[in-house]
């Protein structure tokens, strides 16, 4: 039986998304809220961080506060990554638990298919890399997190597919390495984007179609596209202040 859900095409700051994503969520536990797949671009270029990492151990705030470059929380775990706007479209599923592989590990992977799915669309040679990891030639090009309230799950995560990776570099902390060149050698060796795997640049366009092929293919799903309900834009409304705060974001310094 295929999967249906609703698809939503959305551009905007990163409180803005966040806000969005934890809205769904919680609606969907509810069973206010459909079955989702939101592909999204952040603008401005965000970091995001985990929901259990400590700001100054994930983010050169320095570089990042010269830039002006946004930090903002996730309510999902995993590591610190930069949004950048005209080259990473994110992804997010919010669903319910039913509708998923019991297990952890087998959650992540099924949800995270699709971009793995896209990439190989678009002729990459891309593979899923438990527990959360997209990779092509052994590199990162995409990563994901979930969180899970009640009977609903929240999975969102990356598609590299033209990220300026010298700015991702500067803007990030790798355990161990200081702010150097050797940290953008160590950024260069770990990831990949997907323009620079196909020897090509790539078209947000087409990305966002691959992406839907992907996952449509992955899920098993069949979309349609909607906007958001009432109901779920009063709610991420009211919790965009959350997302903007710098209490929020600064919960472990």
């Amino acid at each position: 039986m295929r999967l249906k859900l609703r698809l939503i095409i959305d551009e905007g700051n990163g409180s803005k998304q966040m806000a969005i994503d934890e809205a769904l969520l919680y609606l969907r536990a509810l069973r206010r809220a459909p079955d989702t797949l939101r592909l999204y671009i952040f603008k401005p270029s965000t970091i995001t961080i985990g929901y259990f990492q400590s700001v100054a151990d994930s983010v050169n705030l320095d570089y990042v506060e010269l830039r002006k470059i946004p930090v903002i929380r996730r309510i999902t775990g995993g590591g610190s990554v930069y949004h950048d706007f005209g080259g990473e479209v994110t992804y997010s599923i919010i669903i319910g638990k039913d509708e998923i592989p019991k297990s952890y590990p087998e959650a992540f992977k099924f949800l995270a298919m699709g971009v793995i799915e896209a990439a190989r669309y678009l002729g990459a040679k891309a593979e899923f890399k438990p527990l959360n990891d997209g990779v092509i030639n052994g590199r990162k090009f995409s990563g994901s997190a979930q969180v899970r309230k009640l009977n609903a799950v929240l999975q969102h995560g990356t598609f590299m597919y033209g990220t300026d990776v010298d700015t991702l570099a500067k803007c990030l902390k790798v355990p161990g390495v200081k702010l150097s060149s050797k940290l953008i050698k160590s950024i260069k060796e770990r990831v990949i984007t997907l323009s620079t795997a196909l020897g090509h640049e790539l078209e947000r366009g087409e990305i966002i179609k691959a992406l839907i092929k992907g996952f449509s293919k992955a899920l098993n799903a069949e979309f349609y596209e909607d906007s958001y309900s009432r109901e779920e834009l009063a709610l991420a409304n009211s919790l965009k202040w959350k997302y903007s705060s710098r209490e929020w974001t600064y919960l472990r310094p």
